[in-house]
C-alpha cells in the first residue's frame, strides 16, 4: 500500500509572518536558516518543502509585508481626495507604522536588503524593483492630481514623487535608528511645508544669447 505524505504540522501562515518579522529586523544576509526556523517554529526540510528556499521564503515575506504592513499606505494614495492629502497621509501612515510598538522598526522594503553580497544580488534587485513600484505608483496620484486640477499644471510629477519617496525612505532609517513617532511627525511637517515650493513647475531654461 503506497504511504501517504505526512500532514504539515505546522500554519504555513502563522510561520510565514514569523519569518517576515525575522527579516524585517534583520535583514536578508544577517538572517540564518537557524533564525527562521527557530522562529517559524520547523526544521530545515519542513521550511524548504513549504517554501523552496531562503529567497524563496524572503520573497513571500516581502509580498505578504506589502500587502499588510504596507496597506496604510496604499489606502492614503486612493482615499485621499487630493494629491497633497495623498502625500500627507503617505507620511503620517509612515510614521505610525515605522514606529509601532511590538514590531520591527522602519521600513522592510527600504531596509532588508541594502547591503548584499554578489551572490544575493537578485535579492537586492528584487526589494530594488518593489522600491520603483512605490515611486511609480506615487508619481501616478501625482499626475491623477494634476488631472483632477489640485496639483499645477506642468508639475514635474515624476521629481515631487521621488522627493517625497526620499523622504519616506530617510524616515524608515531614522526610525531604526531610534525616531519616535514625533520625531517622524515633525518630518513630515517640514516635507509638507515644502509642498508649493516642490510642486511647482520648473523654471524655464534662460534662453542663450544670439
Amino acid at each position: 500500500m503506497a504511504g501517504r505524505g505526512r500532514p504539515r504540522k505546522f500554519d504555513r501562515t502563522t510561520a510565514l509572518e514569523r519569518a517576515m518579522e525575522v527579516f524585517w529586523q534583520h535583514g536578508y544576509e544577517s538572517t540564518s536558516m537557524t533564525d527562521l526556523t527557530t522562529a517559524m517554529g520547523i526544521n530545515s526540510p519542513s521550511l524548504y518543502a513549504a517554501f523552496g528556499s531562503k529567497e524563496e521564503l524572503f520573497r513571500e515575506s516581502v509580498a505578504l509585508y506589502d500587502a499588510t504592513e504596507g496597506a496604510p499606505s496604499s489606502r492614503a494614495l486612493t482615499d485621499a481626495p487630493t494629491a497633497r492629502a495623498a502625500v500627507e497621509a503617505l507620511l503620517r501612515a509612515n510614521a505610525r507604522a515605522y514606529t509601532e510598538s511590538g514590531r520591527p522598526s522602519g521600513c522592510m522594503i527600504v531596509l532588508a536588503a541594502t547591503n548584499c553580497s554578489d551572490a544575493n544580488a537578485p535579492v537586492q534587485d528584487y526589494l530594488a524593483q518593489w522600491r520603483r513600484n512605490g515611486l511609480q505608483e506615487l508619481t501616478r496620484r501625482l499626475d491623477q492630481g494634476v488631472r483632477d486640477g489640485d496639483l499645477t499644471e506642468g508639475a514635474d510629477t515624476a521629481a515631487v514623487a521621488a522627493f517625497y519617496t526620499t523622504v519616506v525612505q530617510g524616515m524608515s532609517v531614522q526610525a531604526r535608528d531610534g525616531a519616535t513617532r514625533a520625531d517622524l511627525e515633525r518630518i513630515a511637517e517640514r516635507a509638507m511645508a515644502a509642498w508649493d515650493a516642490v510642486t511647482a513647475p520648473p523654471p524655464l531654461m534662460a534662453r542663450t544669447m544670439e
